[in-house]
């Protein structure tokens, strides 16, 4: 599982990275650019889902499976 994520602000352009935590969905980012206050598209369950270089831990998880996430093997 990846945790490091570049978020880019959609109204400024200006990107930065930020760790991803494993335990909540982060809602609300500030971009350290212009300050504008980000919030997911519909649709999407937070920030890194709508402007992150990779999803959030959950959609990972979803998405590889628990073997390829880290878990269990089956």
């Amino acid at each position: 599982m990846r945790l490091e994520s570049v978020l880019t602000c959609p109204l400024c352009g200006f990107a930065w990275q930020e760790t991803m935590p494993t335990d909540t969905c982060v809602f609300f980012a500030e971009c350290p650019g212009c300050h504008a206050r980000l919030r997911p598209r519909p649709g999407d369950c937070c920030v890194f889902c709508s402007y992150g270089s990779v999803p959030c831990p959950p959609v990972q998880l979803r998405s590889n499976g628990p073997h390829e996430a880290g878990g269990p093997a089956g």
